[in-house]
């Protein structure tokens, strides 16, 4: 009995007849909805035995498998004689005289796989296939019409699918084997650790049900194992075909593929790829994405499938040097091989973007295909400020006054679209009574001119040189793209906030709840798997991520001993008001721990000006002990060599002061004596600012607590995150010092957990012995 393998037309002669160079990057956003126009005013002239978006399959066994191809052709047209014509329709921007019969074979593949299954099923001899390309501006229409034969179809309909079966039986092979792999898999530790076996189990239910979880698994638990493990064995029971892991950070993409060494060392096989940022995994100097100037974007589609196979036949962990390795050989841009080779790996670990973020988000997956991936997605409290900013959209005035001058004398349609836009800001400037303006409407005014302005930026940069004034018209062209797109999301959870500082005037369409938005984006996939040390109070992530009521929730308690943890508070206030009063005492206090207990330390601060404030005084104090700084743009080298310096076999104390929410708070793992201790300088809270308050009325509006969304909560995340970098192991030891008076409060002692109840208070000069 030959196996099956499922696939549509359209990837099918995609994978087979493309061929080519990557573009210069430049791709009109609003093609594809134009498109769409175009196609539905050309099947409107459809006659009465004519046909729309009719839905065609076939069976065509090629060796030992059987392929079950399908897909909608755009038209079936019917001749008073009854002869039968497949119409595919295609819309483009570009001139249609340079577009010719042979342009596109792709095109032609694709209409003729259409044609084949309908003969075939009406056992007719001949067919006709026509080619409708259609101008999007101009709705010019151009027609190619071919005649063939049913004998002429099935030879090239069978000789594709011969082309693609070596790929297809790679595929095959691999997820048999994947699959038997899997099912022997046991779990890649001797025993669960507490907590360990329920996170896992919950995560399988959840999978397995079709629902969401919403974990809080503590640190140290292993959340990684625990939600990865159990997903990839549901890929064995058939409930899932794809994993996408999402992280914020890069080092916990890390932790994702060590987690699955260390399955693949216990007998796993399986796909994974890593995506990499492009600007960082790009080989040329200066990002250029044209054939002219890249020789990976020069003829990669010519060299892609081989590429593809190569790797996914020799290779199952495609981390980033895997990737560059296969990409130089076979000389591939190697940020689109990882995009290409995500398709049709197991699993792909990726930012939270890839997915949720409408503007990057992959665009190739069909309905079927998410409704057998899960995503896990790691740190997910990071998500809920990741998502407004996903969702939110600015302009400001003085990119559009530069295009204006720019391009005065050079394109009259260009510098009038642009003249327009400024003119608005010119307008809304003399209307503001204050330096920040908010309405709860869209302006609607404004969103005709940006779509104005990007319909004449688009045509002139299809065909423009490569010249500075592109370079600054692609800038604002991507910024208004995306403008008008968050304008068609725009409702009741947004605002229009308008703003003056000395950069001139910018004007932001706001997102205040991404909870919907993160619903509709991640629609269609299986299983959603929230998990973090610090989704609390678990209440607020849910609403703010978008639970529905039938969602699972998890919290676990610390797999460690109370005993591992000396816990201290110090009641100083480091409200932004009291800070130059009770410096002396901050300082005092933060001598007197590393006096009494000497180590590696960890000080995290809610500020880098109140870390700059006390670390100059702490090393006029403290000359003798070695002390590094935090710097807001750290080189990636630079973060290295930071958290190197943490050795266990320091025989002097060494300070890392840092900042709350940056990028030594989170992910990092200094186990044993590479840690003694960490303090943390304040509850966290975000900067008083004008966005904040706006997300602090519009919650108080809706009836909830909209300080604690919009400062306490992402305040107390921050604290909590900081304070779990000390204990990681069972074997580790520590204390943690937490500077603030609002620490002894009611409310903040129900934001802390359990581990950190059993504190002692200190004061001032006091030692922690």
């Amino acid at each position: 009995m030959s196996d099956s393998v499922q696939i549509a037309v359209r990837p099918l002669v995609e994978y087979v007849f493309r061929s080519g160079s990557i573009d210069s990057g430049f791709r009109s956003t609003s093609t594809m909805l134009e498109g769409t126009k175009a196609h539905q005013k050309i099947q409107k002239q459809y006659g009465e035995r004519d046909q729309k978006e009719v839905y065609l399959q076939a069976e065509i066994p090629c060796g030992d498998l059987i392929f079950r191809i399908d897909g909608r052709c755009d038209g079936l047209l019917v001749s008073e004689d009854g002869r039968v014509t497949i119409e595919e329709i295609k819309s483009t921007g570009m001139n249609l005289e340079y577009v010719t019969a042979d342009s596109y074979p792709v095109h032609w593949a694709q209409a003729k796989c259409y044609a084949y299954m309908y003969a075939r099923d009406h056992q007719l001899a001949e067919i006709d296939i026509q080619l409708t390309y259609v101008h999007v501006d101009t709705e010019e229409q151009k027609r190619f019409l071919q005649a063939t034969t049913i004998d002429e179809l099935d030879v090239f309909v069978r000789e594709v699918v011969a082309r693609y079966a070596p790929y297809a039986h790679m595929l095959h092979q691999h997820r048999t084997a994947r699959n038997r792999s899997i099912e022997e898999l046991a779990f890649p530790f001797e025993r669960y650790r507490v907590g360990q076996r329920k996170l896992a189990g919950s995560v399988y239910k959840s999978i397995e049900e079709g629902v969401n979880l919403f974990a809080k698994a503590p640190t140290g638990i292993g959340k990684t194992i625990s939600t990865t493990y159990p997903a990839i064995k549901a890929m064995a029971a058939g409930t899932l075909e794809h994993l996408y892991y999402l992280t914020a950070k890069t080092i916990t993409r890390t932790a994702a593929e060590e987690a699955l060494r260390l399955m693949e060392a216990k007998g796993l096989q399986m796909h994974a790829v890593t995506i990499t940022a492009k600007e960082k995994i790009c080989f040329q100097e200066e990002m250029r994405c044209r054939k002219e100037d890249c020789e990976f974007a020069d003829g990669y589609y010519d060299r892609i499938n081989e590429a593809i196979l190569d790797l996914l036949s020799n290779e199952t962990l495609m981390t980033r040097p895997v990737i560059e390795q296969y990409a130089r050989k076979h000389r591939v841009c190697p940020f689109e091989f990882s995009l290409d080779v995500a398709y049709a790996a197991d699993m792909v670990i990726c930012d939270y973007n890839y997915i949720f973020d409408p503007r990057v988000s992959l665009k190739r997956m069909f309905s079927t295909y998410k409704h057998h991936t899960a995503l896990l997605i790691d740190e997910a409290h990071n998500l809920v400020d990741r998502a407004r900013e996903m969702f939110s959209s600015s302009l400001n005035k003085a990119d559009f006054l530069a295009l204006q001058r720019e391009f005065k004398g050079i394109h009259k349609d260009i510098h009038q679209a642009a003249k327009e836009v400024n003119s608005y800001f010119i307008a809304l400037k003399k209307r503001m009574t204050a330096k920040h303006v908010i309405e709860p409407q869209l302006p609607e005014e404004l969103v005709a001119f940006i779509e104005n302005f990007v319909f004449h930026a688009e045509r002139y940069l299809v065909t423009a040189a490569d010249e500075p004034a592109v370079s600054k018209l692609l800038d604002t062209y991507f910024a208004a793209q995306n403008f008008l797109r968050t304008a068609k999301l725009y409702d009741e959870r947004y605002v229009t906030f308008s703003e003056i500082d000395r950069e001139g005037v910018t004007l932001k369409l706001f997102c205040l709840d991404p909870s919907h938005l993160l619903q509709e984006m991640g629609k269609g996939y299986r299983s959603h798997i929230y998990f973090s040390a610090t989704l609390t109070p678990m209440g607020f992530y849910r609403d703010m991520l978008g639970a529905d009521a039938e969602d699972y929730t998890l919290t676990l308690g610390s797999p460690f001993a109370r005993e591992q943890l000396d816990v201290y508070i110090q009641p100083l206030s480091t409200r932004y008001h009291d800070r130059e009063h009770t410096k002396h005492d901050m300082v005092l206090a933060l001598h007197e721990l590393v006096r009494t207990r000497p180590g590696n330390y960890l000080f995290f601060f809610p500020s880098y000006a109140y870390m700059n404030l006390i670390y100059e005084d702490f090393v006029l104090c403290n000359p003798q002990v070695t002390t590094l700084l935090q710097r807001s743009d750290l080189s990636e080298e630079e973060r290295e060599n930071f958290l190197a310096a943490f050795d266990a076999n320091n025989e002097e104390t060494l300070i890392g002061f840092a900042v709350m929410g940056g990028i030594f708070s989170e992910g990092i793992d200094l186990v044993g004596d590479r840690l003694t201790g960490v303090v943390v300088v304040g509850v966290g809270l975000p900067q008083l600012g004008v966005e904040r308050d706006i997300i602090r009325d519009y919650f108080n509006a809706a009836g909830k607590r909209g300080y604690d969304y919009a400062y306490v909560f992402p305040g107390m995340n921050k604290v909590l995150q900081a304070g779990g970098r000390l204990i990681r192991t069972e074997t580790d030891r520590g204390v943690l010092v937490l500077i603030d008076d609002r620490y002894l409060t009611p409310y903040y002692q129900r934001l802390m957990p359990d581990e950190w109840q059993d504190y002692t208070v200190i004061h001032p000069g006091e030692s922690l012995d």
